[in-house]
C-alpha cells in the first residue's frame, strides 16, 4: 500500500504543474520581497517627507496602557504596549496594489499573445482546410472527394 502511494506522489510531485506551481510561489515570494522594499524605502519616505515627514511604519494608535507615550511602535512593542498598526496597514496596502497592478498588466500581456496566436492558427487553418458539406469533417481545401464519407465535392 505505501510502495503505491510513494510512486503515486512521485508521479504527482514531478508532474509539470506541481513544479511550474512551485517556481511560481518561489518567484512570487521573491517578487513580494522587492514589492515590500520599493513602498517601504523607496516610495514611502517622499511621501512621509511631503506629509511633513511622517514616517508611516511608525504610525499607531495606543490602545493600553493609557496615558504614557512611546517614541516609536518599536518601543511600545518592546515595551507590551497594546497597538493598532495602522502605518504598516497602510504599506500593505499599497504593497499589494503594486503588486495586483504588476499581476494585472502581465496577465492583460499573455491574453493580447494567446489572442494574436490562437487568431494566426485559425487563419493558417482556414486557408488551407474546408469543411466537408456532407459529414462536416475537416478536409484540404483541394479536395475532390472527402477521404471520410468518400462524398463527391463540387465547387459551389
Amino acid at each position: 500500500m505505501f510502495k503505491n502511494l510513494s510512486k503515486e506522489l512521485r508521479e504527482f510531485i514531478l508532474r509539470g504543474n506541481v513544479l511550474d506551481m512551485a517556481v511560481g510561489i518561489i518567484i512570487g515570494a521573491s517578487f513580494g520581497k522587492i514589492v515590500d522594499s520599493l513602498v517601504k524605502d523607496i516610495i514611502m519616505p517622499p511621501i512621509g517627507l511631503l506629509l511633513g515627514k511622517v514616517d508611516f511604519s511608525n504610525l499607531y494608535f495606543q490602545i493600553y496602557p493609557y496615558g504614557i507615550h512611546y517614541d516609536s511602535l518599536e518601543s511600545a512593542k518592546a515595551a507590551g504596549a497594546v497597538t493598532i498598526n495602522y502605518g504598516v496597514f497602510i504599506n500593505n496596502i499599497i504593497s499589494f496594489l503594486i503588486v495586483a497592478c504588476a499581476v494585472f498588466i502581465l496577465i492583460k500581456s499573455i491574453n493580447k499573445l494567446k489572442d494574436s496566436v490562437c487568431k494566426k492558427e485559425e487563419i493558417e487553418k482556414e486557408s488551407t482546410t474546408k469543411e466537408c458539406p456532407y459529414c462536416f469533417s475537416t478536409i484540404s481545401i483541394k479536395a475532390t472527394r472527402c477521404p471520410n464519407c468518400t462524398s463527391l465535392l463540387t465547387d459551389d
